[in-house]
């Protein structure tokens, strides 16, 4: 059976291309649901959005609905707070501007973390492969966050979601092809990772956090490292930096 596609909206709602990108990210929303997700909502410069996407997914408005588990990450430190709360296999969905530094930060760290990632905004658009979904409004309007177009949003993924557990065939992806390009000698790729401890004692070895859990990386490469850089992991040693700003 083909994924559900979005309802029609009225004119000045989402073309045909942000449609199927919505319809992308519900599918994969449920699928990790169905795996035990938690989703994890941020949104700094405007806290409501991420609370309403929280209650949206908790809260089964409609009789026969499941409530799926959501939070909304707040406070002064969000990137804080998802560093020891995000596990693997979990979703980070903001809702904020393509500029916003705790998430560009956030979503940075997602991939070492283990989490998908939905992006939803206005104007600007983030770069390309700077979260798993852009869910994207390209009208540059700064008044847009509170005019009801990114409530309608979230309202139609959370919908979608709901149809695609509507239908169980969906929820379980075919086992694809192996695809990545991994070393011909010792068949690792490049994994990204975040330093949690740069020296662990009696050992010389990094403490790093990568989507299959903590690690001891030898970082004598990239030195100096500290706690929370991102490095390239490849066979049990750090072979690339990436510097703050995400290069």
């Amino acid at each position: 059976m083909s994924a559900p596609t979005a309802p029609v909206v009225p004119a000045g709602g989402l073309d045909e291309e942000s449609a199927a990108d919505l319809a992308a990210a519900a599918l994969a929303l449920a699928r990790r649901f169905a795996a035990g997700a938690t989703l994890w909502c941020v949104s700094p410069s405007w806290a409501p959005h991420a609370h309403h996407v929280a209650v949206e997914f908790v809260h089964p408005v409609v009789v026969g609905k499941r409530a799926l588990p959501a939070v909304a990450v707040t406070g002064p430190d969000p990137v804080a707070m998802a560093r020891v709360s995000v596990r693997p296999g979990d979703v980070i969905l903001a809702v904020a501007a393509a500029s916003d530094p705790e998430v560009c930060s956030m979503m940075r760290r997602a991939q070492a973390w283990g989490a998908a990632t939905v992006w939803i905004g206005n104007g600007p658009r983030p770069p390309a492969g700077a979260a798993d979904h852009v869910l994207w409004l390209e009208d540059p309007d700064p008044a847009l966050p509170v005019t009801g177009r990114f409530v309608l949003l979230y309202h139609l993924l959370w919908e979608l979601t709901h149809v695609c557990f509507e239908h169980p065939g969906l929820l379980t992806p075919a086992d694809p092809e192996c695809e990545a390009e991994t070393c011909v000698t010792c068949g690792d790729e490049g994994r990204i990772g975040e330093v949690i401890s740069p020296r662990m004692p009696d050992d010389g070895r990094a403490l790093v956090r990568t989507a299959t859990g903590r690690e001891l990386v030898d970082t004598l490469l990239v030195e100096p490292v500290e706690a929370g850089d991102l490095i390239l992991v490849h066979a049990g040693s750090a072979i690339t930096r990436l510097d703050r700003d995400g290069a």
